[in-house]
């Protein structure tokens, strides 16, 4: 299943109980921010799961319904806790199957092993039998290659399913979207400015916001407010994303209208 170029969006699943209980914060968020903003594209949704499997299944199930690219990071290992492989199989209505490049690089990764002096080679021996668990992957997946320690992840309807640690997740990332998704890479000059104002509600904007949109169908707007908590002044930060050309109109029009409906740009005195 393939996406065409202007139509594709990209949403994130980071899965494991430790996020959600606080014990380690999540850095596949803004990380992956960072990847697409990088190639002109741009996250648009995320969803925090916990290592359920039944919770899995049924966001996997919507998530491939759907025509999203979908990033999963975390869950894909092969201990009691980790859920996502299974998850995505059932979720898909297919087994488990031992990939031939996962079954390859794991063995490959205990020979490199045996050569440093951890463990054996043998991959009869429990432990490597075990390691073998992280190569069964839905069946008619697509693996994805890990240069940081060869066990791979795996590919399937515009799903990529990575480890959950940064090191090994970034880099699998970063090559699937130069490799696979290449030709979404938006080649325009993108870019956001915004500017503070004070002294006038976001009510009164508003409609300015709308009416930029549909001047520049290509820009965004936005308005973020500030009631002045820690002691700060209340303000509304205003600005425009997309097309730097277009962009830039827009913000001129943008700045020009909150003048008109009575906004400052230097915060009021204060006693």
């Amino acid at each position: 299943m393939s996406v065409s170029q202007g139509k594709a969006r990209f949403g994130l699943i980071v899965v494991g109980d430790e996020i959600l209980s606080g014990r380690r914060q999540d850095k596949h968020f803004p990380k992956v921010v960072e990847l697409l903003g990088a190639r002109g594209l741009q996250l648009s949704w995320v969803e925090i799961l916990s290592d359920d499997r039944a919770d899995l299944t049924a966001a996997l199930t919507r998530s491939f319904a759907g025509t999203d690219i979908v990033f999963c990071c975390g869950g894909i290992g092969a201990t009691p806790d980790d859920h996502t492989r299974q998850a995505a199989a059932a979720a898909l209505n297919v087994p488990l199957v031992l990939h031939p490049f996962a079954k390859e690089q794991i063995t490959i990764r205990c020979a490199e092993n045996e050569a440093k002096g951890q463990g054996t080679s043998d991959m009869t021996a429990p432990e490597n039998v075990q390691r073998l668990q992280m190569g069964y992957f839905p069946e008619g997946c697509e693996a994805v290659p890990n240069p940081f320690n060869r066990i791979p992840g795996f590919f399937i309807h515009n799903h990529t399913f990575v480890p959950g640690f940064p090191v090994m997740a970034w880099p699998m990332l970063e090559a699937t979207l130069d490799s696979r998704y290449a030709h979404l890479h938006n080649k325009e000059d993108r870019t956001e400015h915004s500017f503070i104002v004070y002294g006038m509600p976001e009510s009164r904007i508003t409609p300015a916001l709308e009416a930029l949109e549909q001047k520049w169908p290509g820009v965004r707007a936005f308005s973020l407010p500030s009631v002045g908590d820690g002691g700060g002044v209340p303000h509304i930060e205003l600005g425009v994303k997309g097309e730097a050309g277009l962009a830039a109109q827009a913000l001129e029009f943008l700045r020009a209208e909150a003048l008109r409906l009575g906004g400052r740009y230097d915060p009021p005195a204060t006693k």
